[in-house]
């Protein structure tokens, strides 16, 4: 910006040099003509003699005056238009610097959001402790505070339903609202994919996967807190009673690039690099403001970290790769 400035201030001071010279050096209307003293008489006869013309004007000089004048004319407008250019050069750039420094500040704010209410939720609750579980302090909460808080699992509280449970609302005290995902474990499936999900998102935060709160268990029967997500999935936004009637153009636009942004993060940044399984309509949730978060991690793996020959085919049919699904290839391509 400030280089642009500098090339406008020269740029002006060399135009206005130009049209001062070609001003200055401009000859006088008549030529300068050095004669002896002549008389009145002889001056006035000599006015209304027609053979006598005085102060006649040089045809080549009158070219040459408008050759001037229309010099002095193109370089004004050239300099009028590359003022227009370099003002909206310089407005363009301003408004890509301010857009990228909005964005920043955008998911620095949600960043903070899911840090506020990770915070408020483990210092409000005596229930609420620390464990380690593969080198990650995630909150283990007890089983009656979530049976409480879910009015011990009523119908009317169900926000969703799965393959291996209900996801319910729950309202802890101070009317801190969150979801709980309860999950029969009595198969060993389903128990492996709570550990899986528990471990993957207690090492995953980002805007736009959804936040992990904690985690309880009671017999064979275990529970996943999360974040609650107001306008609850995609998918019952699209088929549900409304059939996409909230969802402006711009809105949809928005959530296709939450969730990319996501899936980008969890190729691209995490270490090692995580592969959903299973994205779909139903797994892409949506906060009060309509922002799109990556969800259900029970399927998910971690590139690298098993063995490819003897991995187990898992997901949606309609959502998954046909590389995966004819080959069993896991790339960065499968989501």
């Amino acid at each position: 910006m400030k280089l642009l400035l500098i090339l406008f201030v020269v740029l002006f001071v060399f135009l206005h040099q130009s049209f001062w010279i070609h001003a200055s050096i401009e000859p006088l209307p008549g030529p300068l003509v050095f004669s002896p003293l002549i008389s009145p008489v002889s001056t006035s006869m000599a006015a209304f003699s027609p053979g006598i013309q005085m102060g006649s004007e040089d045809p080549h000089h009158h070219h040459m005056d408008a050759h001037h004048k229309l010099l002095i004319a193109l370089i004004i407008a050239c300099s009028a238009l590359c003022l227009i250019i370099l003002a909206l050069l310089c407005l363009w750039l301003y408004h890509l610097k301010y857009s990228f420094k909005s964005s920043n500040k955008n998911a620095k704010s949600k960043d903070s959001e899911n840090g506020v209410v990770l915070s408020s939720f483990l210092g409000k609750f005596t229930s609420v402790r620390m464990v380690s579980k593969k080198g990650s302090a995630i909150s283990f909460i007890e089983y009656k505070l979530l049976e409480k808080a879910t009015d011990s699992f009523h119908e009317s509280n169900i926000l969703g339903e799965g393959g291996f449970g209900c996801v319910y609302k729950a309202k802890l005290d101070d009317n801190l609202h969150v979801a709980v995902k309860k999950l029969d474990c009595a198969t060993q499936d389903a128990g492996r994919e709570f550990e899986n999900e528990v471990d993957l998102l207690s090492n995953i935060h980002h805007p736009n996967v959804v936040c992990l709160l904690g985690y309880s268990a009671h017999d064979d029967t275990r529970f996943i807190v999360y974040e609650l997500m107001e306008n609850r999935s995609l998918d019952i936004q699209l088929h549900g009673p409304s059939h996409g009637s909230a969802l402006t153009w711009h809105m949809r636009m928005k959530i296709a690039l939450d969730t990319a942004r996501g899936l980008e993060y969890l190729h691209e940044h995490c270490n090692p690099a995580v592969i959903h399984r299973d994205l779909k309509s139903s797994n892409i949730l949506l906060d009060s403001k309509f922002n799109a978060k990556l969800s259900d991690f029970g399927l998910a793996i971690t590139d690298g970290s098993q063995n490819k020959n003897n991995l187990k085919l898992s997901g949606t049919l309609g959502y998954v790769a046909p590389e995966y699904l004819l080959d069993g290839m896991v790339g960065k391509f499968l989501i």
